[in-house]
Parts: C-alpha cells; structure tokens; sequence
C-alpha cells in the first residue's frame, strides 16, 4: 500500500513538495517572526538624527564596498577588530552595512576608539596617516551642508520619530560633520572588554625597559612609532589630534614618569576616566596590547626616550 505513491511520481513530487513546504516554514519562516530572533542589545539606542544622516553618507559613498562593518567569532578577527559581532547590534540598521570585502579594515568597532578630530583628519587626507592607503579623500563633505528636508524623507523612510528642532539643528552641520557621527557610534553597543592590565613588576613585562639606551631598539621603535602613532602624536613627537610627547607633561600632569608607565598606556590605551599614577585620563588612544607584542612597545618608548633626548 504504502509503495503506491512510488508509482506515481505526480503525486510523489505533490506531496514531496507539501512535506518540504512545511519543513521550511517551520525551521525558517516561523522562527523569523518570533522574538528571539531579533534580539536587541541592552544598550543599543536608536541614531541620533546626525548619526543617520551620517549612515546615508557612508552608504552614498559606497564605503561599505571597501570596509565590512562584522567581526566574525574567529579568533584572529576578535584579536585585530575586537568582539565578535552579536544579531542585536543591527536592530535599528536598514539596510544592514555588513560588507563583503576588506580592500580597507573592518569598522565594526571603530565607535569610540579615536577622537572626532582623528576622523576629521584621516577622512580630509587618509595618506597622511597610512601612506600606502588607497582611500579617497573626503575632505570636501566638509562644504556640503546637510539639507534637513531631503534628511527628513529618510528618516521616515527608516521610521525614525526625530522631533522638528532635532532636524532643523541639521542645518549647521556638514556632511563630514554626520560622517563622523556616525563612525564614532558604530559598534558602541557592545561593551568594549578591557584590556588586561600588566601590572607594575608582573611576569608580562620587566619594570625597566629591557632596551634602554639602545640605539637599535630606538630605530625599530621609530618604525613603529611611525606606523602607529605619529598621526596622532607629531612625526617628531611634538603632538596634534594628541599631546606632545617631548614636554615635561604626562597626562595633562607637570612632570614625567617611569618607563613602566609608558608601557601601561600604550598597552591598555587612555579610558576616559581612568586613573594612572594620580592622573585622569581624558581618553582617545585605543589599546596597544592586542596589536603590538611587548617587546616592540618596550622599542617605541625607547624611541620616545631618544625624542626626549633621556
């Protein structure tokens, strides 16, 4: 009886397709529409009106065809770009910005780890921060002012309630001004781990710095330096979008401190708020620990040393 249906492959390929109708609707479309498969994180908060002025910039730009905005949960991603990226980050993004190709780095943790004028800066001309960058220069959405009423149109487009004082107050805002806005909000949902502090005289690193006055250190640090930090710090140290490194000021502080602070900084980056040796940081460096092995941040402060002419 049962062997029938063999025999009559119309109604084999009806009742095929029925079977595998309802396993696709039950393992794909049903699980779509319940809650649990938009989660949204705790604090993820909807874009500010320039912030998604901001996204429509990078959309219109077609950054995305060069930058993906997603951490896959793989090791050397979560190690260069920082946490994986979790569902609940997207909720409010239409459409999803993810990106396929990495012809420039991922930006999916890119809020909040430099300040606004490091933006400004690398946006007006990217080759003065990595000479063998490719990317175009923005500097001219600083002459383009944002038009409220086009933005107003995409704002109920993504169903985004903006009151009219929020929209009108676009009109003293460039469009560099929304670009960087935006940056500086992506991936902010998540909360950035903190960076594993090494501790003064721990195993991690020597209190000294094992490459003091050592003029071939000095040089490979300059290297570095170069690649890593003069954008923010001066070619010769002598500071820009950060502070000089050739005063007699360490954290906004009159006087200097040891090698093994200098190495606390650069590993674990300047967190708004945090306290080093009685100082409060201001915050905008990010953390150097995950990029640089110990012995090349022991090299850049032998660098700084030599700046300083200690």
């Amino acid at each position: 009886m049962a062997g029938e249906i063999y025999r009559k492959p119309i109604m084999f390929a009806i009742v095929a397709a029925v079977v595998i109708l309802i396993g696709t609707i039950a393992t794909v479309f049903f699980p779509m529409f319940t809650e649990g498969m938009h989660p949204k994180l705790e604090n993820l908060k909807p874009y500010t009106a320039l912030q998604l002025a901001g996204k429509d910039i990078y959309q219109r730009e077609g950054c995305n065809n060069c930058h993906t905005q997603t951490v896959r949960p793989l090791k050397t991603e979560v190690m260069r770009y920082g946490d994986y990226s979790k569902a609940g980050e997207f909720t409010y993004d239409r459409p999803f910005l993810w990106g396929s190709k990495r012809t420039g780095p991922d930006l999916a943790r890119i809020g909040g780890k430099y300040p606004d004028a490091w933006h400004h800066n690398h946006f007006e001309n990217p080759q003065s921060f990595f000479k063998e960058s490719n990317m175009p220069k923005y500097g001219w959405l600083k002459d383009s002012r944002l038009d409220p009423v086009d933005m107003e149109v995409h704002m109920k487009v993504n169903g985004f309630p903006y009151t009219k004082e929020e929209i009108a107050d676009l009109s003293s805002k460039t469009e560099l001004d929304a670009l960087v806005a935006y940056m500086q909000v992506i991936g902010t949902a998540v909360k950035r781990a903190a960076p594993a502090a090494p501790g003064k005289a721990s195993s991690d690193h020597e209190v000294e710095n094992p490459f003091k006055n050592d003029p071939k250190a000095a040089a490979l640090g300059k290297d570095i330096y170069d690649q890593n930090c003069a954008m923010c710090h001066g070619t010769q140290g002598e500071g820009g979008i950060g502070p000089s490194l050739t005063d007699d000021m360490f954290l906004y502080i009159k006087g200097d401190l040891p090698d093994d602070d200098y190495y606390e900084v650069i590993h674990n980056g300047t967190e708004q708020g945090k306290v080093e040796e009685g100082r409060t940081m201001k915050g905008g460096m990010p953390p150097y620990g995950g990029q640089l092995d110990k012995n090349r941040i022991w090299q850049v402060i032998s660098y700084i040393r030599s700046l300083q002419k200690k």
